[in-house]
């Protein structure tokens, strides 16, 4: 069988200072591209309109195309290319297009269609694709996929109260939270449409992440179980991560390779989807080390267990992890029990 960093001795909790400032930079430049370019760039599903995917017979010039879809009406349409050079994208989420979806959803998209085709003749233009949403349905979409995400992060919140002590639950919930603010910040860098499959991957990526920090304590509560003469929470840190690494190596390599064929090979549609998965696998495993271990080691500090476990002794600075001695080896024997 493969094994890959075995028996590791990487010291990960040490650099969580550089960590943290490479992720706030990160955060950061998120939000001043908010400030300067305004808000998400959504798709037509969120705030309605019309969509088109045409495909040309001969590469078409993009003036010629804005200026037919102008004459015949189609005001402040955007329009991009989609793949090759012969295919292109139409979107008519002008105020009054978005008004006409409510009266008839397929009506902006004729007025398209027999605009090129009157331009460019009958049969050089291919509707490859149409996508019509009208205003109140966009509005819908809108909220339920934010309801969708507010539940789930709900569930996850209630999950990991149960499965653990409150403040592991506390750092993992905290990573987890990490992971979404730099997700939307990597979405806006990158001005990603945010559509329906863009949601399905952030909920993905929310579950994904949960997952891998869970691993890690799972760990560390092990761990805690066994006597570790002169070894500090940090120090107990690190070996459980070294521990899980090469599952965790593993699985994120299988995960990064399925995403990656999502990414190059899938098609235009689901790139979006195979952007913030991949993306996010390198953000699950960043915050399962370098947030959720070192808010744990903060929250342990400030919040410090009264009875003589193993946890206990370790938020004191200096400390080691060796079970408390009595007499007749009544401690060891306590901690042993958990």
């Amino acid at each position: 069988m493969l094994r890959i960093f075995h028996n590791t001795k990487y010291e990960f909790i040490k650099h969580w200072k550089l960590a943290a400032g490479l992720t706030v930079a990160f955060i950061a430049a998120g939000l001043v591209t908010f400030g300067i370019t305004g808000g998400v760039n959504y798709s037509i599903e969120f705030t309605g309109g019309t969509l088109m995917q045409v495909q040309f017979k001969q590469a078409p010039d993009v003036a010629v195309v804005r200026g037919t879809l102008d004459k015949a009406g189609i005001t402040g349409a955007e329009i991009q290319q989609y793949g090759g050079p012969l295919e292109y994208t139409i979107r008519a989420r002008d105020e009054k297009q978005v008004e006409a979806q409510a009266a008839g959803a397929e009506g902006v998209s004729k007025q398209i269609q027999a605009a090129l085709d009157q331009q460019f003749g009958a049969g050089n233009v291919n509707i490859v694709r149409t996508e019509a949403v009208g205003p109140k349905v966009g509005s819908e979409l809108r909220s339920g996929a934010a309801t969708a995400m507010i539940i789930a992060s709900l569930f996850t919140l209630v999950y990991l109260a149960i499965r653990f002590d409150w403040r592991f639950g506390a750092a993992a919930v905290l990573a987890t939270a990490h992971d979404i603010l730099v997700t939307f910040a990597f979405i806006k860098l990158t001005n990603l449409e945010v559509s329906l499959t863009v949601v399905a991957a952030i909920l993905t990526l929310l579950g994904y992440s949960a997952n891998d920090t869970i691993i890690i304590f799972d760990r560390v509560r092990e761990n805690l179980r066994k006597p570790h003469k002169g070894m500090t929470l940090a120090a107990l840190l690190d070996k459980s991560i070294n521990e899980t690494l090469p599952r965790s190596i593993m699985t994120h390599a299988t995960t990064l390779l399925a995403t990656l064929a999502l990414l190059l090979l899938a098609g235009e549609v689901i790139r979006p989807f195979a952007w913030v998965m991949a993306f996010g696998v390198f953000v699950a495993t960043f915050s399962s080390i370098y947030v959720a271990g070192p808010i744990l080691l903060w929250i342990e500090s400030k919040y410090p267990r009264n009875d003589d476990s193993a946890t206990a002794m370790a938020a004191k600075a200096g400390k080691d992890l060796s079970p408390p001695s009595t007499k007749g080896g009544r401690g060891t024997e306590r901690l042993a029990a958990r």
